[in-house]
Protein backbone atom coordinates (compact mmCIF):
# COMPACT_ATOMS: atom_id res chain seq x y z
CA UNK A 1 0.00 0.00 0.00
CA UNK A 2 1.40 3.40 -1.00
CA UNK A 3 1.25 5.97 1.81
CA UNK A 4 1.92 9.58 0.84
CA UNK A 5 2.90 12.24 3.36
CA UNK A 6 1.73 15.76 2.53
CA UNK A 7 3.57 18.38 4.56
CA UNK A 8 1.85 21.76 4.75
CA UNK A 9 -1.50 20.14 4.05
CA UNK A 10 -3.50 23.15 5.23
CA UNK A 11 -1.94 25.46 2.63
CA UNK A 12 -2.73 26.68 -0.87
CA UNK A 13 -1.13 23.66 -2.56
CA UNK A 14 -1.01 21.08 0.23
CA UNK A 15 -4.74 20.88 0.82
CA UNK A 16 -5.77 20.32 -2.83
CA UNK A 17 -2.89 17.85 -3.26
CA UNK A 18 -4.06 15.85 -0.23
CA UNK A 19 -7.66 15.97 -1.45
CA UNK A 20 -6.69 14.97 -4.99
CA UNK A 21 -4.60 12.02 -3.84
CA UNK A 22 -7.34 10.86 -1.48
CA UNK A 23 -9.86 11.02 -4.32
CA UNK A 24 -7.58 8.78 -6.40
CA UNK A 25 -7.55 6.16 -3.64
CA UNK A 26 -4.13 6.73 -2.08
CA UNK A 27 -3.54 6.51 1.65
CA UNK A 28 -2.66 10.08 2.59
CA UNK A 29 -1.09 11.34 5.80
CA UNK A 30 -1.43 15.10 6.26
CA UNK A 31 1.11 16.99 8.35
CA UNK A 32 0.81 20.50 9.75
CA UNK A 33 1.86 22.37 12.87
CA UNK A 34 -1.75 22.10 14.04
CA UNK A 35 -3.23 18.97 15.59
CA UNK A 36 -6.48 19.41 13.66
CA UNK A 37 -6.65 17.49 10.35
CA UNK A 38 -7.17 19.77 7.32
CA UNK A 39 -8.52 16.90 5.18
CA UNK A 40 -10.98 14.69 7.05
CA UNK A 41 -10.42 11.53 4.97
CA UNK A 42 -6.69 11.49 5.63
CA UNK A 43 -4.49 10.34 8.49
CA UNK A 44 -3.05 13.34 10.32
CA UNK A 45 0.03 14.15 12.40
CA UNK A 46 1.49 17.31 13.85
CA UNK A 47 4.73 18.25 12.08
CA UNK A 48 7.24 21.03 12.55
CA UNK A 49 10.52 21.13 10.61
CA UNK A 50 12.24 22.53 13.71
CA UNK A 51 10.80 19.97 16.17
CA UNK A 52 12.65 16.65 15.94
CA UNK A 53 10.03 14.87 18.03
CA UNK A 54 7.43 15.31 15.26
CA UNK A 55 9.52 13.79 12.46
CA UNK A 56 9.35 10.08 13.32
CA UNK A 57 5.53 9.81 13.52
CA UNK A 58 5.20 11.76 10.27
CA UNK A 59 7.66 9.60 8.33
CA UNK A 60 6.73 6.16 9.65
CA UNK A 61 5.54 3.85 6.85
CA UNK A 62 5.71 6.55 4.18
CA UNK A 63 6.68 5.76 0.55
CA UNK A 64 6.24 9.18 -1.05
CA UNK A 65 6.10 12.72 0.27
CA UNK A 66 5.26 16.28 -0.69
CA UNK A 67 7.40 18.92 1.00
CA UNK A 68 7.49 22.69 1.18
CA UNK A 69 9.70 25.05 3.13
CA UNK A 70 9.01 26.32 6.64
CA UNK A 71 7.77 29.91 6.51
CA UNK A 72 10.06 32.90 7.00
CA UNK A 73 13.24 30.80 7.33
CA UNK A 74 16.20 32.37 5.53
CA UNK A 75 17.84 29.03 4.59
CA UNK A 76 15.26 26.23 4.78
CA UNK A 77 17.75 23.66 3.49
CA UNK A 78 19.33 23.50 6.96
CA UNK A 79 16.08 22.13 8.38
CA UNK A 80 14.80 20.23 5.36
CA UNK A 81 17.76 18.14 4.17
CA UNK A 82 18.27 16.25 7.48
CA UNK A 83 14.58 15.30 7.49
CA UNK A 84 14.82 14.15 3.88
CA UNK A 85 17.88 12.05 4.74
CA UNK A 86 15.91 10.43 7.55
CA UNK A 87 12.97 9.84 5.20
CA UNK A 88 15.19 8.10 2.64
CA UNK A 89 16.76 5.92 5.32
CA UNK A 90 13.24 4.93 6.40
CA UNK A 91 12.12 3.83 2.95
CA UNK A 92 10.78 6.90 1.16
CA UNK A 93 11.45 6.59 -2.58
CA UNK A 94 9.66 9.59 -4.12
CA UNK A 95 9.79 13.23 -3.03
CA UNK A 96 8.03 16.19 -4.65
CA UNK A 97 9.29 19.61 -3.56
CA UNK A 98 7.50 22.94 -3.86
CA UNK A 99 10.11 25.52 -4.82
CA UNK A 100 9.71 28.60 -7.03
CA UNK A 101 10.46 29.60 -10.59
CA UNK A 102 12.89 32.25 -9.38
CA UNK A 103 15.01 29.75 -7.39
CA UNK A 104 17.62 27.92 -9.52
CA UNK A 105 18.92 24.47 -8.70
CA UNK A 106 22.08 24.80 -6.55
CA UNK A 107 20.96 28.31 -5.61
CA UNK A 108 20.59 29.34 -1.96
CA UNK A 109 17.91 27.85 0.26
CA UNK A 110 15.46 25.75 -1.73
CA UNK A 111 17.96 25.54 -4.58
CA UNK A 112 20.11 23.37 -2.31
CA UNK A 113 17.12 21.14 -1.53
CA UNK A 114 16.37 20.87 -5.27
CA UNK A 115 19.94 19.72 -5.91
CA UNK A 116 19.79 17.26 -3.02
CA UNK A 117 16.71 15.62 -4.52
CA UNK A 118 18.36 15.17 -7.91
CA UNK A 119 21.45 13.59 -6.38
CA UNK A 120 19.95 11.45 -3.61
CA UNK A 121 16.26 10.64 -4.12
CA UNK A 122 15.41 7.68 -6.39
CA UNK A 123 12.23 9.34 -7.70
CA UNK A 124 11.79 13.11 -7.52
CA UNK A 125 10.12 16.19 -8.93
CA UNK A 126 10.45 19.88 -8.16
CA UNK A 127 7.50 22.22 -8.69
CA UNK A 128 8.75 25.68 -9.67
CA UNK A 129 5.64 27.84 -9.91
CA UNK A 130 5.54 31.51 -10.73
CA UNK A 131 3.77 33.86 -8.31
CA UNK A 132 0.49 32.62 -6.81
CA UNK A 133 -2.80 34.27 -7.73
CA UNK A 134 -3.79 33.49 -4.13
CA UNK A 135 -1.38 36.21 -2.94
CA UNK A 136 -4.15 38.71 -3.68
CA UNK A 137 -6.82 36.97 -1.58
CA UNK A 138 -4.85 35.50 1.33
CA UNK A 139 -5.49 37.46 4.55
CA UNK A 140 -1.87 36.98 5.62
CA UNK A 141 -0.35 38.38 2.41
CA UNK A 142 0.75 42.01 2.20
CA UNK A 143 -0.87 42.54 -1.22
CA UNK A 144 -4.26 41.47 0.10
CA UNK A 145 -3.85 43.81 3.07
CA UNK A 146 -3.03 46.85 0.93
CA UNK A 147 -5.83 46.09 -1.54
CA UNK A 148 -8.37 46.11 1.25
CA UNK A 149 -6.88 49.03 3.12
CA UNK A 150 -6.69 51.55 0.29
CA UNK A 151 -7.11 49.74 -3.05
CA UNK A 152 -3.41 49.77 -3.93
CA UNK A 153 -0.71 47.35 -5.02
CA UNK A 154 2.70 48.75 -3.99
CA UNK A 155 5.70 47.25 -5.82
CA UNK A 156 9.10 47.99 -7.32
CA UNK A 157 8.33 45.73 -10.30
CA UNK A 158 7.98 48.57 -12.82
CA UNK A 159 6.50 47.25 -16.07
CA UNK A 160 7.84 43.74 -15.46
CA UNK A 161 5.42 40.90 -16.13
CA UNK A 162 4.69 37.65 -14.28
CA UNK A 163 2.91 34.45 -15.36
CA UNK A 164 0.70 34.41 -12.26
CA UNK A 165 -0.66 30.91 -11.55
CA UNK A 166 -3.58 29.51 -9.59
CA UNK A 167 -2.43 27.31 -6.70
CA UNK A 168 -5.05 24.77 -7.76
CA UNK A 169 -3.15 24.34 -11.04
CA UNK A 170 0.14 23.93 -9.17
CA UNK A 171 -1.53 21.30 -6.99
CA UNK A 172 -2.87 19.45 -10.04
CA UNK A 173 0.70 19.10 -11.34
CA UNK A 174 1.80 18.01 -7.87
CA UNK A 175 -0.86 15.30 -7.73
CA UNK A 176 0.39 13.84 -10.99
CA UNK A 177 4.02 14.01 -9.85
CA UNK A 178 3.11 12.04 -6.72
CA UNK A 179 0.50 9.67 -8.20
CA UNK A 180 1.74 8.73 -11.67
CA UNK A 181 3.25 5.24 -11.85
CA UNK A 182 6.34 6.62 -13.59
CA UNK A 183 8.26 9.26 -11.66
CA UNK A 184 8.65 12.59 -13.48
CA UNK A 185 12.29 13.10 -12.36
CA UNK A 186 12.35 16.71 -13.49
CA UNK A 187 11.71 20.31 -12.48
CA UNK A 188 8.32 21.64 -13.62
CA UNK A 189 8.23 25.41 -14.22
CA UNK A 190 4.54 26.22 -13.73
CA UNK A 191 2.79 29.41 -14.86
CA UNK A 192 -0.65 30.60 -15.77
CA UNK A 193 -1.61 31.29 -19.40
CA UNK A 194 -0.66 35.00 -19.41
CA UNK A 195 2.27 37.13 -18.33
CA UNK A 196 0.82 40.23 -16.64
CA UNK A 197 2.27 43.38 -15.12
CA UNK A 198 0.97 44.76 -11.84
CA UNK A 199 -0.62 47.54 -13.90
CA UNK A 200 -2.50 44.80 -15.78
CA UNK A 201 -3.57 43.22 -12.49
CA UNK A 202 -4.85 46.54 -11.15
CA UNK A 203 -6.92 47.05 -14.31
CA UNK A 204 -8.40 43.53 -14.08
CA UNK A 205 -9.21 43.89 -10.38
CA UNK A 206 -10.82 47.29 -10.99
CA UNK A 207 -12.98 45.82 -13.74
CA UNK A 208 -13.99 42.77 -11.73
CA UNK A 209 -14.59 44.46 -8.37
CA UNK A 210 -16.06 47.78 -9.49
CA UNK A 211 -13.51 49.48 -7.22
CA UNK A 212 -10.61 51.72 -8.19
CA UNK A 213 -7.46 49.61 -7.81
CA UNK A 214 -4.09 51.27 -8.45
CA UNK A 215 -0.58 49.95 -8.88
CA UNK A 216 1.76 52.32 -7.02
CA UNK A 217 5.24 52.29 -8.57
CA UNK A 218 7.98 52.78 -5.96
CA UNK A 219 11.74 52.38 -5.75
CA UNK A 220 13.23 49.24 -4.17
CA UNK A 221 14.09 51.18 -1.00
CA UNK A 222 10.53 52.49 -0.77
CA UNK A 223 9.14 48.99 -1.37
CA UNK A 224 11.25 47.57 1.44
CA UNK A 225 10.15 50.32 3.84
CA UNK A 226 6.51 49.68 2.88
CA UNK A 227 6.87 45.98 3.71
CA UNK A 228 8.64 46.67 7.00
CA UNK A 229 6.00 49.22 7.96
CA UNK A 230 3.39 46.48 7.49
CA UNK A 231 5.19 44.43 10.16
CA UNK A 232 7.39 42.23 7.99
CA UNK A 233 10.88 41.34 9.32
CA UNK A 234 13.65 43.33 7.67
CA UNK A 235 15.45 40.32 6.15
CA UNK A 236 12.29 38.98 4.54
CA UNK A 237 11.25 42.45 3.32
CA UNK A 238 14.67 42.82 1.71
CA UNK A 239 14.30 39.39 0.06
CA UNK A 240 10.86 40.21 -1.38
CA UNK A 241 12.10 43.54 -2.66
CA UNK A 242 14.94 41.75 -4.43
CA UNK A 243 12.32 39.54 -6.11
CA UNK A 244 10.48 42.70 -7.23
CA UNK A 245 13.64 43.87 -8.97
CA UNK A 246 14.00 40.51 -10.71
CA UNK A 247 10.44 40.86 -12.01
CA UNK A 248 11.25 44.43 -13.13
CA UNK A 249 14.25 43.07 -15.05
CA UNK A 250 12.17 40.44 -16.89
CA UNK A 251 13.08 37.24 -15.03
CA UNK A 252 9.45 36.15 -14.63
CA UNK A 253 8.18 37.27 -18.06
CA UNK A 254 7.30 33.85 -19.48
CA UNK A 255 4.53 31.30 -19.76
CA UNK A 256 4.88 27.52 -19.95
CA UNK A 257 2.66 24.67 -21.12
CA UNK A 258 3.32 22.60 -17.98
CA UNK A 259 -0.22 22.54 -16.61
CA UNK A 260 -1.73 21.53 -19.96
CA UNK A 261 0.99 18.98 -20.68
CA UNK A 262 1.03 17.29 -17.27
CA UNK A 263 -2.65 17.44 -16.30
CA UNK A 264 -4.40 17.52 -19.68
CA UNK A 265 -6.28 20.74 -18.95
CA UNK A 266 -5.56 24.43 -19.45
CA UNK A 267 -4.50 26.62 -16.52
CA UNK A 268 -6.89 29.24 -15.17
CA UNK A 269 -6.38 32.86 -16.22
CA UNK A 270 -6.26 35.67 -13.68
CA UNK A 271 -9.56 37.32 -14.60
CA UNK A 272 -11.43 34.02 -14.24
CA UNK A 273 -9.75 33.50 -10.88
CA UNK A 274 -10.71 37.01 -9.74
CA UNK A 275 -14.32 36.65 -10.87
CA UNK A 276 -14.62 33.37 -8.96
CA UNK A 277 -13.59 35.25 -5.80
CA UNK A 278 -15.86 38.28 -6.05
CA UNK A 279 -16.66 37.92 -2.34
CA UNK A 280 -13.05 38.88 -1.57
CA UNK A 281 -12.83 41.91 -3.85
CA UNK A 282 -16.08 43.59 -2.87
Amino acid sequence: MTRILVIGAAGNTGRPIAEGLTAEGFTVRTATRDTRPPVTAAEHVRFDWADLSTHGPALEGVDRMYVLAPALVEDPSVLMIPVLERALAGGVRRVVLLSASVVPEKGPGLGKVHHFLRGHVPEWSVLQPSWFMQNFISPVHHHHASLHRDGTLVTATGQGRVGFVDAEDIAAVGVRALADPKSHDTAHVITGPQALSYDDLAAILSRVSGRSIRHVHVTPDEAQRHLQDSGMPEAYARFLTMLDTLIRDGTEDRVTDTVQRVTGRAPRDFESFARARLDVWR
